[in-house]
């Protein structure tokens, strides 16, 4: 299985995280520093806590189809 991932920067120590697609919207911890964040894809819109998880599977969709076209 191929696995997707994005970079987001970590608002705790600032290093640059490669997240799973899958993480989308959800709490993950900085593997670095241990820091708390929500999974978001920078180049989306902002994503609130309030978001539904439709948009945000649509988004992963999104990069998904991208990885797939590259390939």
């Amino acid at each position: 299985m191929n696995q997707t991932h994005f970079v987001q920067q970590c608002p705790t120590c600032g290093r640059s995280l490669r997240v799973r697609v899958e993480y989308l919207g959800r709490q993950v911890a900085c593997q670095h520093c241990h820091g708390r964040l929500l999974a978001c894809d920078p180049e989306s819109p902002q994503h609130s806590l309030s978001d539904s998880g439709l948009s945000l599977l649509r988004r992963a969709d999104e990069l998904l189809n991208r990885v797939e076209q590259r390939t």
